[in-house]
């Protein structure tokens, strides 16, 4: 796949320098951003699968997002450069020969659905291949804008479609950097997943017999579809040894393996008067 977009990538530049369409160089450009993103992508895929270490106990696993970042960037920055200058082109629009621009186009998008089909089973299970799906959508659907703006000039000779066929393909992506960059940081900044309701976890812990009450309940997310959560967990005086306590334990991670996709859950087990005395503590 990569060699595909890598070879569609430089049959569009060379088209897009000798017609001078700056449809089919910004549809390049993204194709650019494709070839960048499945490079990061297989990179952090494999560096994720690395053991972690006394530094790193969770593993490697948030170099996917950091990737997924990386592309959401790369994307956005050549949405932002390919829009001014087609705005600037508005006025003045170069000559454009339709015939090479739309027979590179027509390559351009077959390319793209391949790659949708490679990469769609992914898309729903990590930020990483959703990076990757969503810049391919996005430059399938740049695709069809170059082709569509090179049988107008073919029909009618009105080569304003053309820089007009670029900001449709910036309009068309930028909205799918933003979401993947606003997914990036939340994990980043260690927020709750958002399929998650701590309100509901809370009762399913408070449910567990045994247990009164749950502070500092924490869930986040490691990387993509690895969500982790921490709890301090107040049991009644009816837990006295350590069998009550696994007791407890195993209720607590069967009930919310059962209705929670967590990866790995840490419980903090406490008795009724140790919250007092905790809070008594930091005074």
């Amino acid at each position: 796949m990569l060699g595909l977009t890598l070879g569609v990538l430089v049959v569009q530049v060379v088209v897009g320098l000798m017609t001078g369409s700056l449809a089919l160089l910004a549809d390049a450009g993204h194709m650019l951003s494709d070839s960048l993103g499945l490079v990061l992508a297989l990179a952090a895929i494999a560096v994720a699968q690395r053991p972690g270490g006394p530094r790193s106990t969770y593993g490697w696993h948030r170099t996917e997002v950091l990737a997924a970042g990386a592309n959401g960037l790369i994307l956005l920055g050549i949405c932002i450069v390919i829009a001014v200058n087609a705005v600037a082109r508005l006025g003045d629009p170069p000559s454009i020969e339709g015939g090479w621009v739309l027979a590179a186009g027509v390559v351009g998008l077959a390319v793209n659905i391949v790659g949708l089909v490679i990469l769609r089973a992914g898309s729903k299970e990590s930020l990483n291949v959703r990076g990757a799906y969503l810049e391919v959508l996005g430059d399938a659907l740049g695709s069809v804008a170059v082709i569509a703006s090179a049988v107008v000039i073919l029909l009618t000779g009105w080569h304003e479609a053309d820089p007009i066929a670029s900001l449709v393909i910036a309009a068309l992506v930028i909205p799918r950097a933003v979401s993947l960059l606003r997914d990036v940081a939340e994990v980043l900044l260690e927020t709750s997943p958002r399929d998650v309701d701590l309100d509901e976890v809370r009762g399913h812990i408070l449910g567990v017999q045994g247990v009164v009450d749950v502070h500092d309940l924490h869930v986040w997310t490691i990387t993509s579809g690895m969500p982790v959560m921490s709890a301090h967990v107040v049991v009644d005086d009816s837990v006295v040894d350590m069998a009550d306590a696994h007791h407890v334990l195993d209720h607590l991670c069967t009930c919310l393996s059962h209705h929670f996709d967590v990866a790995h859950s840490t419980f903090q087990l406490e008795p009724s008067g140790h919250l007092e005395s905790e809070r008594h503590g930091h005074d």
